[in-house]
């Protein structure tokens, strides 16, 4: 059993580790996909209310309801597949519930780029709220404040998304292949 997480700030490329391990067969769970769904049992278009409503369920239920609500889920996954990737871990207390439920069996992947290309990324890509909704800065502000920073520092592996998308799926593909589940991974591929 392996359950990886990815933790990175928005356009660093965790959808695309996301997509790459839904290639490969993996489970996937989003944590966005979480609070979507609060946001329809709410009543509320998702695309506009997303951020209210995550600040919301931590609120309620304290900073890691988002990954307690989560734990069902990958667990029911985990009953057909030996590995479930878990993408858009937003906080220290989020890494610590998945520690906590899974052991050494969690591995926490950083999936990193500078800013500029993450905005940029953001521009080109078209998806709900991205460019008609929050801000960058007050996405990244708002997920800072979910503790994102601490929650990086915690990561077991680092995947640098700098170079081409070939080559991060190529090191995605790489750390889904390892043997153990805390390989270390090279930042891209030349």
């Amino acid at each position: 059993m392996r359950v990886i997480g990815t933790v990175g700030m928005p356009g660093s490329g965790k959808s695309e580790a996301a997509t790459v391990a839904a290639n490969a067969g993996i489970p996937v769970l989003v944590m966005g996909d979480v609070i979507r769904q609060e946001c329809r049992d709410r009543g509320l278009d998702p695309a506009q209310h997303h951020g209210r409503i995550a600040q919301a369920l931590r609120d309620e239920h304290g900073p890691g309801a988002i990954a307690h609500q989560s734990l069902p889920i990958i667990e029911d996954h985990l009953t057909d597949a030996t590995t479930v990737l878990v993408d858009g871990i937003r906080s220290d207390v989020e890494v610590t519930t998945f520690r906590d439920a899974f052991g050494d069996d969690f591995t926490l992947v950083h999936v990193s780029a500078p800013r500029e290309l993450r905005e940029a990324r953001i521009e080109d890509r078209d998806r709900p709220g991205d460019t008609d909704g929050e801000p960058l800065d007050a996405r990244e502000d708002r997920e800072r404040g979910f503790g994102m920073d601490d929650a990086i520092d915690l990561a077991d592996v680092r995947i640098e998304n700098t170079d081409s998308l070939d080559a991060f799926h190529d090191a995605v593909r790489d750390l889904l292949a390892a043997d153990t589940p805390h390989t270390e991974v090279p930042d891209n591929h030349d």
